[in-house]
Order: structure tokens, then sequence, then C-alpha cells
């Protein structure tokens, strides 16, 4: 019998990555929710990596790459104003003379939690086949909103696991959180390369973004200034006010759409969309020089577990943690890995994922399709998910690889992926020489 491995990568993230996951629209193969869709001819073989980003949280600071700067005041403030200058609401706007600003800071919501607990439920029946006798290695980076969402995520597979009247005698399941900071070698969290994180590449999103907000924001502004007299909103207040439709509505315990989404047209949150697609690309990805460097250290540890060799040591890998079987085993089969957005998109460029990707135009929308599948709304939204599965199929000679990112197979042109999206190991790996030789990391400290 054929067998296949997974290792799973899960995410923190922003209506861009800030909407909450929902199953993906297809592009390519789709990978069914309940067991994992290989061919007849192939079975899970013990190697699936996860990663994940962290999911729905009370509105997580807008800034710099590498910046962690909590920035809730400027949401109050900009209620603040309306509330003090405006005497006459409009019908659209009516709810704002009543509406208290409320959220907190980078705290997990209850629909959040909630988010995660059912994933883990998804990734025990995904992975059923395995996860029934096995659980799997969990590892987070040290933000303590990432670590609570790693432990809802093992709620929900021990709760999937006991329904299934499978003992599960590692829970509560072991967790390694790897400490954040500046000057931590962490390969779920960036924090390392200093050109990165407050040189020149520092500031390329946001450059590009200033650009996109003064084509596609003043119509918008203009609009509710006229439906909120006196209000005076700037540029800023518009994105504000647009920021906090997903976070007002992952704050609601149902996950209940906010009014503030109804302020806004569907092709106002199309240019929000992209809005933040620009500072994913520009920001982690291909767009900064800098960008997919920061992933290179979880790709050559993808490596490592895909191939069950030492880790290339370099770049943000922490050879204390790598070179410990306690801390980085390797040999097993269902890993999961629990970090942020911008990293995700770091490190889906590290591998070489969404290559095609042409660069993106700060001037006009260009909608995921056209953009080979890359936006923020399709790759990190909150609770993001990307799935790397090593198979061993009948009539193959060797073992073949496939990425899933929310419920998406990607096609992995990058190594001469089948039908199936699926490349051989060591083709895949061969496809990943800006990741074995640590990228432009000699570029981070000149």
């Amino acid at each position: 019998m054929a067998t296949l491995a997974t290792s799973v990568m899960l995410s923190m993230p922003t209506i861009g990555p800030a909407i909450p996951y929902s199953m993906a629209i297809n592009v390519g193969q789709r990978s069914r929710t309940t067991g994992v869709n290989t061919p007849h001819t192939s079975a899970l073989n013990p190697r699936y990596q996860m990663s994940y980003r962290i999911n729905a949280i009370s509105h997580s600071p807008r800034s710099c790459p590498g910046t962690v700067l909590v920035i809730q005041p400027v949401y109050n403030a900009t209620i603040e104003k309306i509330h003090t200058n405006v005497r006459n609401y409009s019908s659209d706007f009516a709810f704002l003379a009543e509406y208290k600003y409320t959220l907190g800071a980078d705290q997990l919501t209850t629909f959040g939690e909630q988010e995660l607990v059912n994933s883990g439920i998804k990734f025990y029946y995904r992975y059923r086949s395995l996860a029934r006798s096995l659980t799997p290695f969990f590892r987070s980076a040290g933000e303590d909103r990432v670590v609570e969402s790693a432990e809802n995520f093992t709620q929900g597979f021990h709760a999937a696991k006991t329904a299934d009247k499978r003992r599960d005698a590692a829970y509560p399941c072991p967790l390694l959180a790897i400490p954040e900071g500046d000057g931590s070698n962490n390969t779920l969290a960036h924090g390392l390369c200093t050109e990165f994180e407050n040189g020149t590449a520092s500031e390329i999103g946001d450059d590009v973004q200033a650009v996109w907000t003064s084509i596609f924001v003043p119509p918008i502004q203009a609009r509710l200034n006229a439906g909120l007299p006196g209000a005076n909103l700037t540029a800023a207040d518009t994105i504000n006010l647009m920021d906090l439709c997903p976070f007002e509505t992952v704050a609601d315990p149902s996950g209940t759409i906010s009014p503030f989404c109804d302020l806004f047209t569907a092709e106002e949150w199309h240019q929000y969309s992209y809005y933040e697609t620009l500072h994913k690309y520009y920001g982690n990805s291909y767009g900064n020089p800098l960008g997919p460097t920061q992933g290179v250290g979880f790709a050559n540890e993808l490596i490592a577990r895909l191939t069950n060799t030492p880790v290339h040591e370099g770049a943000s890998t922490n050879s204390t943690l790598d070179e410990n079987n306690a801390t980085f085993p390797l040999g097993r089969q269902l890993y999961a890995d629990f970090s942020h957005d911008n990293d995700m998109a770091s490190i889906y460029s590290a591998l070489g994922l969404y290559n095609g990707t042409r660069s993106l135009p700060n001037t006009v929308v260009v909608e995921a399709p056209e953009a080979n599948g890359f936006s923020a709304a399709w790759t990190t939204p909150f609770a993001a998910r990307a799935y790397f599965e090593k198979m061993q199929c009948h009539g193959q000679h060797e073992e073949l690889v496939r990425v899933i990112v929310n419920d998406r197979v990607l096609p992995l042109t990058q190594c001469g992926g089948d039908q199936l999206g699926r490349c051989t190991l060591s083709a895949f790996v061969d496809s990943l020489g800006f990741a074995r030789t640590d990228g432009r990391w000699d570029q981070c400290f000149v």
C-alpha cells in the first residue's frame, strides 16, 4: 500500500487578510475537507507539514514589516472625531451615533478561538488514517496569541480523536513555543534581518500602498464626509473605518457581519483587498528584495522533514533547536507549525510558490486569478493554512510532494507539477536552490 505524509503550517493574520477563513474557491485541484484527496493509488505517507496562521484576533497593529506597534488608539480617535464633529447622521451612518469602540488589541476573539478548534477537527479528519494513531509535533511562534491559537487547535484535534473513539494519551499535546524578539533565531517569526526590519526594505510595502491609497481612497473619503457632515475624515480615517469591518465581525462570537461592512460597496472592498495584497507582496513577498529571504529558514526545515536529513543551518534557523531531536524531531509523520501572516507570505515566496505572479502595479486592481492566485485574501486570511504533503503512489518510483494553501492545490510549476499538482520529491527539493543557499541573507546586515 502506498503512503503519504504531511507537514502543515497555520498562521495568524488582515478583509484582505483580516477576513475570517472560509473554504476556497477552486483554483486547480480542490482538496476535500474530510479526507485527503489523492489519486486512488496513493495513500498518506508519514510526512505531513502543516503551517497555520493565527486566527481571528482583535485588531493587530498596521505597521511596517518587523515592527510591533500597538496602535489601538487610532481607531478610537477616528470614532471620537466623528462623535465630536458630526451632528446629523444620514441613514446609512446612523449606527455610528451610538457606536462605542471597545475592541482590545492583539487578543484572540471567541470567534477566533472556535475557528482554531474547528481547524484542529478538520486536520484530524483530513489525515485520519494517520492521526487516529499519531499525534503531530506542534511548534509555534512565541507570541501569546500564536501560542493560544496552537492550543485551541490541539483541543479540536483531541476532541475529534476522542469522538473517533481513539485513545489520546498525548493530550494535553506538547507544544514547542519559540521565543520571538529582535535578535532571536526563529523560523516562524522574522526579526533577525536588520535591513529588512529597519532598513530601506522595511519601507517598500508602505510606500507602494501609499500610492494606491492616493488613488482608491479619495472617492470613498468624499462619500463618507458627505454622509457625515463635519467629520472631515482623512484618508487614514477612511482606512480605519474599513478595517473595523473585519475586526468588529470577528469580535462577534458568532461572526455576524458588522454594520461597518455595509458602509462600502463591493468594488470598494475589492480595492481595499488589493491594498492589503500590495502590502503582502511588497512587504513580505517577491516585491521586496529581502521578503522571500525571511522564509528560507523554514524552507530548509521543511526540506529536512521531507528528506529525513539534518537541517541546513543558516539564515534564521536555530541550531540549538534544530540539532536536538526533542525540539526538532525527524522521521515523524505529522507536523503542525503556527506562525504569522507576514511570515507565511515570506515562506511561500522562499518555496517558490506563486512565482508566476508578475510585479503587481500600484495604480489598478489585479484580481487574484490574474495574479497567479496571489492575494492577501487567498493566501493569508485569518486562520490561513498550508499543507505540505509527501506521498508514495503505485507506479511511481519516487515519492511525490503536493502543496495546498487554503484548500487550493497549487500547480508547483517551478518543479514540473503534474495535472494533480504533484512534483517528485527530488524535483521539489532541487527547485529550492534559493532557500538552500540562504537566499539573500548576506544582504541583511550591510
